[in-house]
């Protein structure tokens, strides 16, 4: 738990008012209260000379440790001055200078040429008590102003299809398709890393509230309410009972308004129409929460046309300013298909948090967040993990194709599919065990339902021997009453009760109950019991499953904490956010130990601050099978990668499909299937982890579509290509280990200065030279694309030049996706292979895309040990200079067992003039036989 420290005075050379106290790098200040929500003390310390730790406290002590921070970060003596001048203190370090006004505590903060980066506003530290039934505690509020032109990011991923977060309200708590890092980065050149693990709201503070507070009228124009028409079909045609509802609230399984008799049996189909009648001027907000199919209009217009599956409900947003006097129309369509919807929605305020940057937490002692300055965004994310911790180099295998699907049901099924991608020469690398391979009543026990698989070590190693592939399992932190490994959590008070006591049935009929890995004691004995069950049978990597915790879906918040807790650390409503942090903790740290010669991969489904240094990707969750929920994994996957979260993946075809889709489909629908299917895979090539899961149909390329049907052709060319970039792929891995790189990049990263690329949230850089530009409607065969203010950019299947700084239409038929090389490019490509191990990458082809130096590093090692932590690896390093048309390929530093002493690399050099297609069948403009000492070569 976090540990308390009373404020002590500190002696030091340094000359301080009354009211301020030293500390060994920085100042508390004593503050004038003028109102009772203010902190009393403030208290700023210098991490490094670019970031500082605030924390502002009612109390008379500060936290002195944290669960997200390394301690060997904190005690760094750090150069800094303090000084008084126009009535506010000083400190100044060689990168920032903050200001603390004298008269209201505000703090300003400046780069060294005195530019504001950031401000807070009046008043802009809030802390108010609040009881909850476990705890007394405090919530906490921080606003800062922000600048015209200023644009946020990351904060994990969320499902709302937005890049840049501002005059957006984003919640942050763990669900299945969200994912919680509390790091938000600006434009202006700095981030804030939030110190809070409970329910934290960037934007507007309040919660929604239900509609019966909205002055609402049916199609009467008179009647109080909405009008209510229930139908016995489909199509909205058949009326089977009218009524008037003062709210639409049927989001929960434990808190609901009751349907009407016989709902579900012979009700289909539901449609709210009304009036809204405003009493008073300024934006409203609506919520719409919903499953099944649905659509809202607001004044006869469209704002949401939406799928779910109905056992997982979604939100949907709108903005309307209106005007008192005036009406509004409201209708909403809802086909069920067993459910859930609500409407909510908020009041204008008299706060626009629109041009604010403001983070409210439910539970706190005390405000506490990290400042941390950059010139780049990289360098915003390297402090981030110089706070959290670096992310450890992934196995190699990890760069290639994954294929899963939920669920392979037998050992032969599984092993099937590995035997038809090698016959078809398919490249893949992994292969995924999803959940309920143990027998039906035994969740939890890690055993095999040997009916089904027979021999799990044989199916292994058959895996690695056979298959020259891997294999990943999934594992959930949850224990079927009963079980042996039930009884033992049980015993030791590491299990939450609540779900038991109630005696809750999951979806397969059965009581059941989730540890509590906040204990080290329960994370232990966690995975005490995977090694003695499946540690042995040589499983490559951890996939963990329903990490939020989700002890039982679509229940209410406060049934949620309830069900959830009390944790080893205190109230789960404090803690909340954190559970797969420890989890995550719990398997890698353990894991280092029993296998210490093999890396460890864990793939789970929530994130939080410093998951990235348990060697932990995060996928979306279950998303739908829709083309709006392809659309949005862009700006999820790029915020979830600017948060510092370097490893991110998706399903692949969204998880969930349309039932017009999964049964009997016609047609016309199975092609648009395949397309979509297509498409997702496209994008799919140029993630950090290419990944493709999901229920029936199945998701096997093989299985989408037969072998001369262009959705194949589409997925053998892109998942061939994303073989022969491993060499370009898993140097970049090497990158984020060694300098805290992101892979997949939102074009602020590259493109600062460019105003036209804040809100893109379509296209991306993958690594430092590909652009890729995702194609997400249905039978769209071009696209805009924009290109960023560069020197200039090549088509990537042509090599025909751009000019930068404009938006083209460009072609995308269907089987390929628009990608373009920025100008000053050396991307490596290695030789066709099955898998990466296949063969060693010699010869590798040097494509040079002309028009600006460029550089890049080639790495390699071993692949799949801890070695590389030891120095056992090579780098290469490439350099070509524009101006002289040179490529100088530098004296290859380190080496390890295995390593290619010589090896050949072929140029193929790429020019406005002469432009090249990039492929393998083109002769190369110069070959060079490298031997590990320098060689430099004319490329004109």
């Amino acid at each position: 738990m976090k540990k308390l420290i009373l404020l002590l005075i500190v002696l030091t050379g340094i000359l301080l008012p009354s009211d301020v106290i030293n500390t060994k790098n920085g100042l508390i200040f004593k503050i004038e209260k003028t109102n009772v929500n203010e902190p009393n003390f403030l208290k700023i310390d210098f991490i490094t000379d670019n970031i500082v730790h605030i924390q502002a406290t009612r109390k008379k002590q500060f936290i002195d440790t944290s669960l997200i921070i390394l301690n060997n970060c904190i005690n760094v003596d750090i150069k800094w001055n303090y000084y008084q001048k126009n009535n506010s203190h000083f400190l100044e370090t060689q990168r920032i200078i903050i200001k603390v006004d004298n008269s209201s505590s505000m703090l300003t903060f400046f780069n060294k040429k005195g530019e504001i980066i950031l401000q807070e506003a009046n008043n802009g530290k809030i802390i108010k008590p609040i009881e909850f039934p476990c705890e007394r505690a405090y919530s906490i509020q921080q606003i800062f102003k922000t600048h015209e032109d200023e644009a946020f990011f990351g904060l994990g991923h969320h499902q709302l299809g937005i890049m840049n977060y501002r005059g957006h309200d984003i919640d942050l708590w763990q669900h299945n398709m969200i994912a919680v890092v509390p790091f938000i980065v600006s434009s202006r050149n700095y981030g804030i890393l939030w110190d809070n693990y409970s329910r934290t709201k960037f934007g507007d503070p309040r919660d929604y509230i239900s509609i019966e507070d909205l002055n609402i009228v049916g199609i009467d124009g008179k009647t109080p309410g909405l009008t209510a028409e229930y139908f016995s079909d489909r199509d909205f045609n058949k009326l089977y009972l009218k009524s008037q509802e003062q709210r639409i609230q049927h989001k929960y399984l434990d808190v609901n308004d009751p349907f009407p008799k016989d709902f579900g049996e012979k009700i289909k189909s539901v449609r709210w129409s009304g009036f809204i009648k405003p009493e008073k001027d300024g934006v409203y907000k609506f919520r719409l929460y919903c499953s099944g199919y649905t659509k809202m209009w607001i004044n006869d217009e469209l704002i949401v046309n939406n799928w779910r599956q109905n056992w997982l409900p979604w939100y949907h947003f709108k903005k309307l300013h209106m005007k008192k006097g005036n009406v509004y129309k409201i209708k909403i369509e809802w086909i069920h298909d067993g459910g859930f919807i609500g409407l909510e929605y908020l009041p204008p305020s008299d706060t626009d948090y629109a041009d604010l940057l403001s983070l409210w937490s439910e539970v706190a002692d005390e405000i506490d967040y990290y400042f941390i300055y950059g010139e780049t965004i990289d360098e915003i994310i390297k402090g981030y993990r110089l706070l959290t911790g670096k992310a450890p180099l992934m196995p190699k295998w990890v760069a290639g194709y994954w294929q899963s699907r939920e669920r392979y049901k037998t050992q032969d099924e599984l092993l099937g599919v590995l035997d038809e991608y090698r016959k078809r020469k398919i490249p893949i690398d992994n292969i995924v065990l999803d959940w309920f391979y143990w027998p039906e009543n035994k969740w939890g026990s890690h055993d095999f339902d040997r009916s089904r698989f027979p021999d799990p070590e044989e199916m292994v190693r058959t895996v690695h021997e056979n298959y020259n592939a891997h294999i990943m399992i999934s594992i959930w932190p949850k224990f079927y009453v009963g079980t042996k490994h039930y009884e033992e959590m049980l015993q030791n008070g590491f299990l939450y009760l609540r779900n038991i006591q109630l005696g809750q049935k999951d979806w397969v009929g059965y009581v059941s109950t989730f540890y509590d890995p906040y204990h080290e004691g329960a994370r232990d004995l966690y995975w005490k019991q995977i090694k003695e069950k499946l540690v042995p049978l040589g499983f490559d990597a951890w996939w963990l499953d329903a990490t939020e915790p989700d002890i039982h879906s679509n229940l209410s918040m406060e049934e949620t904490v309830k069900r959830n807790g009390p944790t080893g650390l205190g109230p789960f409503r404090r803690y909340r956010n954190i559970y797969s942090l420890f989890h995550t903790k719990g398997i890698y740290e353990n894991s280092r130990k029993t296998l210490p010669n093999k890396r460890v991969f864990i793939l789970t489904r929530s994130a939080f601050a410093g998951q990235q240094k348990y060697s932990a990707a995060v996928w979306s969750g279950d998303v739908a099978a829709r083309w709006f929920d392809l659309k949005n994994q862009i700006p999820a996957g790029l915020n979830m990668c600017l948060s510092g979260i370097p490893y991110w993946t998706m399903d692949i075809g969204g998880f969930a499909v349309e039932n017009r889709i999964a049964t009997n489909p016609k047609t016309d629908d199975l092609e648009e299937w395949r397309e979509l299917f297509t498409r997702w895979f496209q994008f799919g090539a140029f993630c950090p982890i290419f990944r493709a899961h999901g229920q029936y149909p199945y998701r096997e390329i093989y299985n989408i579509a037969s072998h001369d049907h262009p959705a194949y052709k589409s997925m053998v060319y892109y998942d061939k290509l994303r073989y022969r970039l491993i060499p370009y792929i898993y140097s970049l891995y090497w990158k984020i280990t060694k300098e805290d790189y992101t892979i997949m990049r939102a074009l602020i990263f590259d493109f600062p200065n460019d105003k036209n690329v804040v809100n893109i949230a379509d296209q991306y850089m993958f690594g430092p030279y590909i652009l890729v530009c995702p194609i997400t409607e249905y039978k769209t065969r071009s696209r805009n694309v924009y290109l960023p203010e560069t020197n200039g950019w090549y088509d990537f299947y042509s090599g025909n030049f751009y000019k930068a700084g404009n938006s083209y239409k460009i072609d995308a038929p269907y089987e390929r996706i628009p990608l373009f090389i920025k100008a000053g490019a050396i991307i490596p490509a290695g030789p066709e292979i099955q898998f990466v191990d296949e063969k060693a990458a010699n010869p590798i082809r040097l494509f040079i895309y002309g028009g600006e130096d460029a550089s890049f590093t080639l790495y390699e090692d071993e692949g799949d040990n801890y070695n590389y932590e030891k120095g056992a690896y090579s780098e290469i390093s490439f350099k070509y200079n524009d101006k002289d048309k040179t490529l100088r390929i530098f004296e290859r530093k380190g080496k390890y067992p295995g390593m290619i002493q010589n090896r050949i690399f072929e140029i193929i050099y790429i020019t406005p003039d002469n432009p090249k297609p990039f492929n393998f069948k083109i002769k190369p403009d110069k070959t060079a036989i490298y031997k590990g000492k320098q060689i430099k070569l004319k490329l004109e």
